[in-house]
Parts: C-alpha cells; structure tokens; sequence
C-alpha cells in the first residue's frame, strides 16, 4: 500500500500543536525528528552519549512527517495546514519560517526505517522504555522494563512531556492505585503506572488507532486483565452513563495522569476533581513553559493543590492533589 507523506519543517516549539492538527486533519501516523545539537540540554543521567550528529535539521526547528491514505486529497489539506500554522500565534506558539511539502512512500518503506533510531532508554531510576525488536536485559537492581510498538501514529515515550509523566508515577504510586489515564496514545504511561504497582488503569483516547495500538502494548507486557483501553475522554466517562466500565476502574481513583495539550488541560480541570479521591494525584504535562502560568492558574482556580513541579527542557509538568477534605 502506497501513502501521501506530508512534511513539515516547524520550530520544535510547536511540536505539540502541529503534531495536534496533523492528527486531527487526518493523518495515519505522525513521526518528528527535533535537530541535532551538542549544546542542547539533554538528560544524560544514565551515560546517553549526545556528542554525534544525527540530522541536518535548521537549529531549533523539528521536521513532522505525516502519513495519508493514497485515496486522500492532499493540496486542501496543505492549504488547511498553512493557514492553521499561521494562526498559531494566537494560542500562543509560533511555527517561524515553516515549509509544507507533500511526497509518496510506501507502507514498508517508513513503517520499519525509523526504528533504526529507537534503542532502549532509561526514563527514571526504575523505568526503561525498550522497544519489542531490540533484544534488552536490565542492567540495573529493580529495572523494569515497558516494552513498546509505537505503531503507526504514537511516540515512542521517550519525548520530555511523557518521560515527565513517568518520573511523577514513579514518585505518586506506592501500590495498589487506581489510575486513568486520559491519551494514553501508544499506552506506555498505562504501563508504567502498572509495571510501579497500580491495581488497575483505565487508558482512554479519541484516536481509534491509538486504543489499538495502546490494547496491544498492554497484552504484550501482560497486563490486559489490569488495564481497559477504551474509545473516550474523561468528559465522556463523566457524561455518558454508558460510557463508564462495568467493572475494572471506576471513578473516584487515586491518580489521574494526562499528557496532552495545555489548552486541552484547561478544559477539564473541573472534571479531574470529579473524578479523584480525596487526597488523589493529577499528574498532567505536555506544557510548554509559555503555558506554565496559565495551567497553574486553572489548577488553583479548580481547588488543586500544587504538590510538584517537573520541568525537562523546554516543557512543564505538574503534580496537583486534591484537598483531603474534598468529597
């Protein structure tokens, strides 16, 4: 099978949007590849070398490659994409001196290239992300390992908001959680929640593609009978009776975790309180640091406390709780 590849050259910083839209107008699968540089900040506690070149991408600007059935009309498409990139300052982000280039690629040509690039990668002291091709043995007392397939369309876990969102897992679960996870895109956050010692998770996303993806990375690391993946949001499992499980997670759960965008945060602040416990934990990123205030502000305004704040790189996450107090 043959697909459109659209490509797209845009600052790093609006990686979350444009990711966001390339999704949302249609894309099959999304991949991003940040430039090279020696002076970024990285995170080398483990050893992770950082010194060789892996691109020639413009300093500071990331390059998206999004995959479209061969049936689809692409020049409306690029036009749409054009015009919501320009928009973009308006929310805040700006994509600079984007370009939009539109190409052909078959199935077996992109769906395996790029897994030359993703190697096993510590995330926290516990925590190791390893793909399901690479032969891995933990190397470190107590190393759990999350084995993924991104799939088509889902990171491979290891980008700065994710690997904040396990950090702060790694910290809120001492045993025994429930845990819903709202995006849960490949399902490594729904994973590492359980690979630390949750009871049960509930994974939810709107994207089809990403349940899917998302139930087979549970089965594989032997959690299906603990984690339920499911077409939602958390403003459908709060709204819609039938959209509640029969049995597994049911609200209110210890910890709600959310990595997505910040503009999405401030939806449904309100809800996440619904859905806790007393005493509970939302865990939520996918900030970039413009945004930090202004997710802050909703927390607070919600009646969250501000437990903790992770920062990796360029971007936020916070650990909120709910009052004790609070039915």
């Amino acid at each position: 099978m043959r697909w459109h590849e659209l490509t797209v050259l845009a600052t790093e910083t609006s990686q979350e949007m444009v990711t966001h839209y390339l999704t949302e107008l249609g894309a099959g699968g999304v991949s991003v590849e940040e430039a090279w540089s020696a002076d970024k900040p990285r995170n080398d506690a483990y050893g992770e070398l950082h010194d060789t070149p892996t691109n020639d991408i413009r300093p500071g600007y990331a390059l998206f490659k999004a995959y479209f059935s061969e049936d689809t009309e692409m020049k409306p498409i690029a036009d749409q994409l054009k015009e919501l990139l320009v928009g973009l300052p308006e929310f805040g982000y700006d994509a600079g001196e984007f370009a939009i280039s539109i190409g052909d690629v078959h199935e077996d040509d992109w769906a395996d290239a790029w897994k030359q690039y993703f190697k096993p990668v510590p995330i926290t002291e516990r925590l190791t992300i390893k793909p399901t091709w690479e032969d891995y043995e933990p190397t470190r007392e107590g190393e759990l390992i999350i084995d993924i397939d991104p799939g088509m369309a889902f990171g491979t876990g290891t980008h700065p908001t994710t690997s904040l969102c396990l950090k702060a897992l790694d910290r809120a679960i001492d045993g025994g959680e429930t845990v819903i996870d709202v995006g849960t895109g490949s399902g490594v956050l729904a994973i590492g929640a359980m690979k630390l010692g949750a009871s049960k998770v509930l994974a939810l996303d709107l994207d089809p593609m990403a349940v899917k993806v998302a139930g087979e990375n549970v089965a594989l690391n032997g959690y299906a009978d603990d984690v339920e993946t499911k077409l939602s949001d958390l403003l459908g499992i709060l709204n819609e009776g039938n959209a509640r499980p029969d049995d597994g997670v049911k609200p209110p759960v210890d910890i709600v975790v959310a990595n997505i965008l910040a503009e999405i945060i401030l939806l449904f602040i309100g809800d996440v309180m619904e859905v806790l416990k007393p005493g509970g934990i939302y865990i939520t990123s996918g900030i970039y640091k413009n945004k930090e205030l202004i997710v802050e502000a909703g927390l607070l305004a919600a009646g969250f406390e501000i437990i903790e704040v992770l920062r990796q790189e360029e971007w936020i996450a916070f650990v909120a709780g709910k009052p004790k107090g609070d039915g």
